[in-house]
């Protein structure tokens, strides 16, 4: 069966096979929170995005092959709340952006930037830092084709700001500047809740995002 990135909590992983890379799709926790791993094919190495709750189904989906790190999004719990469990078990790295490091449960043993790089075996994500959801959100990029917004991106529009206009304003331009700007349209959203899109999908969409101001 071909990936569609529909799950659902309880339920099985999805699995997509890309050049280079495993990924690996699932539903946990109360908020119906998306958690991925990430794998080498070469090397086996793993990367988890979102350590987000139930550490003991993220662990059965980890397996008994190592993996190298744990990236949050985000400073918010809902997206750390097995991060501190599954950090433990696995003795990974843990990477966020510096300005939401410091609210994670356990201290992050790498920050990164916009700009910057992380590698999974021989597969390199490029790291890109959209603000306004929180000052520290990271996207992760994947041969430019490929991308994890944790919840400043979803089908339908950008992640909360609390109808802050300044908030709504800087996220969205980074989102339009950094990831629309420079993706092409079959690039596909991983998001940190909820169903997959494209940004062929979202594009036009993008004007009324902007006027309704959130």
């Amino acid at each position: 069966m071909s990936y569609t990135g529909d799950v659902a909590k309880g339920g099985p992983a999805d699995v997509r096979e890309l050049p280079g890379l495993t990924i690996s799709k699932i539903e946990v926790g109360d908020f119906g929170n998306n958690a991925y791993l990430l794998r080498c094919t070469e090397t086996g190495d793993g990367l988890l995005i979102d350590a987000a709750a139930e550490p003991d189904r993220l662990l059965e989906l980890i397996g008994d092959r190592p993996i190298s790190s744990i990236v949050t999004t985000h400073r918010h719990q809902d997206h750390w709340l097995a991060l501190a469990d599954v950090a433990r078990a696995t003795g990974a790295e843990v990477v966020a952006h510096p300005l939401d490091a410091p609210e994670l449960p356990v201290e992050a043993t790498r920050t990164v930037g916009h700009g910057d790089t992380l590698n999974v075996g021989e597969a390199t994500l490029d790291v890109v830092h959209l603000r306004g959801h929180t000052p520290g959100s990271i996207a992760l990029v994947y041969q430019g084709s490929h991308v994890f917004t944790g919840d400043s991106l979803f089908p339908g529009g950008v992640g909360n700001t609390q109808k802050d206009p300044e908030r709504f304003n800087q996220l969205f331009t980074d989102v339009v500047e950094r990831i629309f700007d420079r993706l092409p349209d079959e690039t596909w959203v991983y998001p940190g809740h909820g169903k997959d899109t494209t940004l062929g999908a979202e594009r036009p969409s993008l004007p009324e995002w902007k006027a309704r101001g959130w």
